[in-house]
């Protein structure tokens, strides 16, 4: 288990490093296909390690790699924690991210920067691993840093537009707001348990007071709201639409966002402590998933709909943590990368079909020219939509039933956010594929074009991942399914009903009725039209209006006390400061100068004169 594991975190490291040295004397195939195979590697790895794991006696295993911390009372291991959520989240994030390595193969075909783009994807993944396979939040805390890191140098890939270096800037400054959050936890506790490894936390979470504890849980939930991308730190995440569309993809479906959820489920034993830090979380989820779905209903980017929806979805994921339902969590988690990944990677097909065009406005009628793109899609659709058989219902469902029984308050703004969910994606899928072609003038006249085979191969294994990923963890159905192999690790917080009851079957039902009303309003209001403003909200449109807001409160006023800064306390304290010390000591030299006149003569004098003094001093004293 020890050397899999570590070839696991490793692998991607060893394709980071190849690249890097060897990049310049190969070609855009070898070093697309050097990059993709050892990320492929790592996810064989992981699947070793799973039924590794499944005839462990023990589902917790301890990698020790080295000593790395050893300072007092600080001991921090570069160890590895092997147990059924750390695998989980290895199986899919190595399995989707070789997905999109492949997709970016034919995708970032002629860039410039083609081997700097594999270089970043490399390390993401291996940021990645490293922060679900940390032993202890020091270790994690260096994945959380490089997953932020790689990020930036992604989202502002196209350096030289000034959107993309922004939206690079702004993910990364939302993001450091956050990793205060993390590191205040973690200050927090060392000082109440003298320990950071997980597995010493949970042994002693017991000793933690009720306000160190719910401290603890809100800082955790700050540090999730940055990398998940919650209230009130979400807008970074549609700007980060900015970098090319893979990023897109392995941002949002395999990797940086579902950090935050991964965190507040590993440290569940810390959140169980505190029931007021477990409240807010659940409202927070539910809030963000809502508001992020009314601003998806009004944006006319296909990659900003899709953005806004992973805001949503991943507030599913926090709701359902705030609930206790960590299995559901993650049972979302995986689901949601299925059919995520396939629509960021479908609509990538669209868009390089359309020479670069995101304004649903301008497309239309695509079905008949993407064979391969839109079946695939079209299941992406239904699945995000809770549509059964399809992998979104089921899990959707599953956080569902959990939190009507925590919540009716929760599950009724759940609910209004499946049915905003399935009108959204509707409207997408309607406004790209269908009604008239309205994309003639972006294509030149030409007809628009199918993707190569590397990018419309994982297409259809996510799509039948899309179809299919449901029948990892049926809600109901709990004994060797995704909840039986993660209960060791936190335990599985089941529904108050039973599977059989007519009421699991009618909130089955409602969950249904939700996506049916969706898909009905959105072909009603979109059906042969390309745009309706009557339907499409300014206010949502503009996302709230929260960067104003935060232009208004915090943005302007920082730039006026810069200003002021600069104007007043830069050049009049500081500068004044340091010019009247150097007037000062000009002043005092020349006063000092006067009596450096050069001749002997008054030195002599000057001797004398201090003699005579010293003289008339003493005698005077002993008289």
């Amino acid at each position: 288990m020890a050397h899999i594991a570590t070839l696991i975190l490793l692998l991607p490291l060893v394709g980071f490093v190849f690249v890097l040295l060897n990049g310049r004397s190969m070609n855009e195939s070898q070093i697309g296909y050097a990059a993709t195979g050892v990320v492929g590697l790592s996810f064989v790895a992981s699947v070793s390690a799973f039924f590794l794991l499944l005839h462990q006696h023990t589902r917790e295993v301890t990698v020790q790699l080295f000593t790395w911390i050893d300072v007092g009372t600080l001991h921090v291991p570069a160890a590895l924690l092997v147990d059924p959520l750390s695998i989980t989240m290895c199986l899919f994030v190595t399995g989707i991210s070789t997905l999109i390595h492949l997709y970016s193969i034919g995708y970032m075909h002629g860039e410039k920067d083609y081997r700097k783009f594999f270089l970043y994807l490399n390390l993401f993944v291996f940021s990645m691993l490293t922060l679900v396979l940390a032993n202890n939040l020091v270790l994690t805390f260096v994945g959380w840093e490089g997953v932020g890191l790689c990020s930036y140098w992604l989202v502002s890939f196209y350096f030289d537009r000034d959107s993309a270096a922004s939206a690079g800037k702004k993910a990364f400054i939302y993001n450091r707001v956050g990793d205060v959050g993390l590191l205040v936890a973690m200050f927090l506790l060392f000082a109440h348990t003298g320990t950071l490894t997980y597995l010493g936390i949970f042994h002693l979470a017991g000793t933690l007071s009720p306000t160190v504890a719910t401290l603890t849980v809100l800082a955790l939930l700050l540090a999730a709201t940055g990398k998940s991308a919650q209230i009130p730190l979400f807008n970074w995440l549609p700007d980060a639409m900015e970098g090319p569309t893979p990023v897109s993809a392995l941002i949002h479906a395999a990797t940086m966002v579902t950090a935050g959820v991964y965190l507040l489920v590993r440290m569940s034993p810390v959140l169980a402590l505190s029931g007021s830090g477990r409240t807010t979380i659940a409202v927070i989820g539910a809030l963000t998933a809502f508001v992020a779905a009314t601003i998806a209903t009004s944006q006319k980017d296909i990659k900003k709909v899709l953005a806004f929806s992973t805001v949503s979805q991943i507030g599913y994921m926090v709701l359902a943590v705030g609930v206790g339902a960590y299995s559901a969590a993650i049972f979302l988690m995986v689901s949601h990368a299925f059919f995520k990944a396939l629509l960021f990677l479908g609509s990538g097909s669209v868009i390089h079909s359309l020479n670069g065009e995101q304004d649903m406005r301008k497309m239309g009628g695509l079905q008949k020219y993407l064979p391969l793109t839109f079946p695939t899609f079209l299941i992406g659709w239904l699945a995000i939509s809770g549509i059964p058989p399809f992998a979104g219902f089921w899990a959707k469902g599953d956080v569902l039933t959990n939190v009507f029984a925590h919540s009716k308050i929760l599950w009724i703004l759940a609910v209004l956010t499946a049915i905003l969910t399935a009108y959204y994606m509707s409207r997408l899928f309607i406004l790209t594929f269908r009604g008239t072609e309205r994309f003639r003038e972006e294509t030149h006249g030409h007809d628009p074009h199918e993707s190569p085979w590397v990018m419309t191969a994982p297409l259809v294994v996510l799509a039948a991942l899309s179809v299919l990923g449901g029948m990892l963890d049926l809600p109901w159905i709990h004994h060797d399914s995704l909840a039986g192999f993660l209960s060791p690790t936190f335990g599985y917080v089941a529904p108050t009903a039973a599977a059989t009851t007519l009421a699991q079957w009618g909130l089955a039902a409602v969950d249904v009725a939700a996506a049916a009303i969706g898909l009905f309003a959105a072909f009603t209001i979109w059906r042969g039209i390309s745009e309706s403003a009557r339907f499409e909200s300014p206010f949502f449109e503009h996302v709230w209006h929260w960067d104003d807001f935060y232009d208004a409160t915090i943005g302007r006023p920082l730039e006026k006390a810069a200003a002021f800064s600069d104007a007043v306390i830069e050049d009049k304290v500081i500068d004044g400061g340091v010019m009247g010390l150097a007037v000062g000591v000009r002043h005092s030299a020349e006063g000092v100068r006067k009596v450096q006149s050069g001749f002997v003569r008054h030195y002599a004098l000057a001797t004398v004169l201090g003699v005579a003094v010293i003289v008339v001093y003493l005698v005077a004293r002993v008289g």
